[in-house]
């Protein structure tokens, strides 16, 4: 196969399969052959990432990311997507692992803003423990001059519970929870964006009903990145 690129998924997996449902859905298709070339590496057994992060005794999941950089970078793909927020702590590590091309999911995100919410001043940034405490996002705004609003400790359990206990462990959105999340964010923390820093968060995006809050979705991001860059190998 020529003019493809790899995703390192399965991180988890329902969310992995809600970024290659919104690839198809996204991707400019009349045919068979108009859809993307792609690899789907669904690790699901890689260590969980933010329970790495706080606490470094725990399983690394570093080497599994590696090995799936190198195995398939073999194949020589155009670029890899790395569809977990979290493992992006990993990032430069990894680059320098291989001379493919990651997207960074967390840098494009951000550099979205100024687009969609050229008035944004504090972002917020919602996803797993390791994510809000790691800097993965705060570097990234702060080299754009944003204020970074973080949740509190009762917001960090409400997201905590929605990532791990309903999407990750039962595979199920509380579109209520989702929204007080984001409720909170926005009129508590005062944020003016928030952003999804997980994509768990992202296939709650896309399973809940609309909604009116002003979010980035990462994954969203991510999606259309890569149909950007999937496109531009077939000019």
């Amino acid at each position: 196969m020529k003019d493809f690129f790899t995703i390192i998924g399965g991180m988890g997996t329902p969310a992995t399969e809600s970024y290659i449902r919104l690839l198809n859905k996204r991707t400019p298709a009349h045919k068979d052959q108009d859809y993307l070339n792609y690899i789907l590496v669904n690790h699901a057994t890689v260590p969980d990432r933010s329970t790495y992060l706080l606490d470094n005794s725990k399983p690394n999941p570093y080497p599994d990311l590696l090995e799936d950089i190198k195995a398939q970078s073999e194949l020589h793909p155009a670029f890899f997507v790395i569809a977990c927020n979290t493992a992006h702590y990993f990032y430069d590590d990894l680059q320098k692992a291989t001379d493919v091309p990651i997207v960074h999911m967390p840098r494009e995100t951000v550099k979205l803003i100024k687009k969609q919410y050229p008035e944004a001043k504090r972002v917020g940034i919602i996803g797993t423990p390791g994510t809000t405490s790691d800097g993965i996002y705060d570097r990234e705004l702060e080299a754009l001059d944003y204020e970074v609003v973080k949740p509190t400790p009762e917001i960090q359990d409400m997201t905590s519970k929605l990532i791990f206990d309903d999407i990750k462990a039962n595979n199920q959105v509380d579109d209520k929870l989702f929204y007080s999340i984001l409720n909170k964010m926005i009129n508590e923390q005062k944020s003016d964006v928030v952003i999804l820093g997980c994509t768990e968060l992202s296939y709650a995006q896309e399973m809940a009903h609309e909604h009116n809050f002003p979010v980035m979705d990462s994954q969203l991001v991510l999606v259309d990145k890569s149909i950007e860059m999937a496109m531009k190998l077939r000019n």
